[in-house]
């Protein structure tokens, strides 16, 4: 077996979390799989994979390696499309990255009707609270909320008005000190997510040519996952930030009220991402072409609800 064919079956390893189950997916025998990956091993010198009787789990050396072997096998797939031709019809898979609810809520039905367009096509949708390296990975595109760093990706503008907000449970709120400014947040229960600031919250100044306002607390409540969050905050454990989509149903259902509007940030830019080069291939630039007006249709919506969010009913200061 030559040395790709390997890097093929070794991911298919990991990403099916067995020697069987790989086997299963490539019509190997286990100990054809198991055969494969030791050839590896013995080519590169090092462990890739500690090997259990339920389990794979990589190495240090195999973590490294593992991207690398993604990489790769992601640039020869390109290879062989672009060679196809501009006119060749998109195929392969497609492997998108976004934050859980946006892409749950936001970008599936997106891709759920790009699929019925392009039958040839598969999607590995990646739903994560963290900012995949899209080369490491091999990952094709990202939806991404936020100012973008400086990098060599490309980035394709789908929205513009996404508010980072404030928010608690009526019932919290009736039983606790009013919350008029950003500082008083020190006296109160925060419910924070890891990727919206663990223990600090950043907000502008309250004046032309001041400085940002940041908010120290020690939280009383920390998860790694936005719908929890939510969900506590609308129990009444104490006040959370997120984004105006994560909590507009809630806010017009009564469930959450706004606080702090007079100090929210400036709003957050969306963008598809994609590594340079990656729309050479016809599954990606038709993706691009596919999704990006959707995307911007569907979030102008959102932040027009945003904007109905700043009415009276909606609203509370404290």
């Amino acid at each position: 077996m030559d040395r790709i064919e390997a890097m093929r079956v070794f991911v298919a390893a990991l990403d099916e979390g067995s020697l069987a189950a790989a086997g299963r997916k490539l019509g190997r025998s286990p100990a054809a799989v198991s055969r494969a990956i030791a050839s590896l091993e013995q080519h590169v010198g090092v462990e890739l994979i500690h090997r259990t009787t339920r389990s794979l789990r990589l190495s240090e050396a195999g973590e490294r390696y593992a991207a690398a072997c993604r990489r790769i096998l992601v640039d020869l797939e390109e290879a062989d499309l672009v060679v196809l031709g501009e006119r060749s019809a998109p195929r392969g898979t497609l492997t998108i990255t976004a934050p859980p609810i946006s892409g749950e809520e936001i970008l599936r039905p997106v891709i759920d009707a790009f699929l019925d367009a392009f039958p040839a096509v598969a999607v590995n949708l990646l739903l994560l609270d963290r900012h995949a390296s899209l080369v490491e990975e091999g990952i094709d595109v990202a939806l991404r909320v936020g100012q973008l760093p400086d990098s060599s990706m490309l980035a394709v503008k789908v929205g513009g008005g996404v508010r980072r907000v404030v928010a608690a449970a009526p019932r919290y709120l009736a039983e606790h000190p009013r919350i008029e400014e950003p500082s008083d947040l020190v006296r109160h229960r925060i419910v924070t997510t890891t990727h919206f600031g663990h223990d600090i919250w950043v907000f502008p100044p309250a004046s032309p040519g001041g400085s940002a306002r940041s908010v120290q607390f020690k939280p009383r409540l920390v998860v790694n996952s936005v719908r929890a969050a939510l969900a506590a905050a609308v129990a009444g454990v104490g006040v959370t930030r997120l984004y105006t989509y994560h909590v507009a149903e809630r806010v017009l259902d009564g469930s959450l009220r706004l606080l702090l509007r007079d100090a929210e940030p400036p709003p957050l830019p969306v963008h598809l991402v994609t590594p340079q080069g990656r729309t050479a291939t016809p599954k990606v630039r038709a993706f691009l072409d596919f999704a990006a007006p959707r995307l911007r249709a569907e979030f102008a919506r959102l932040s027009a609800d945003a904007e109905a969010l700043a009415s009276d009913h909606a609203t509370i200061r404290g």
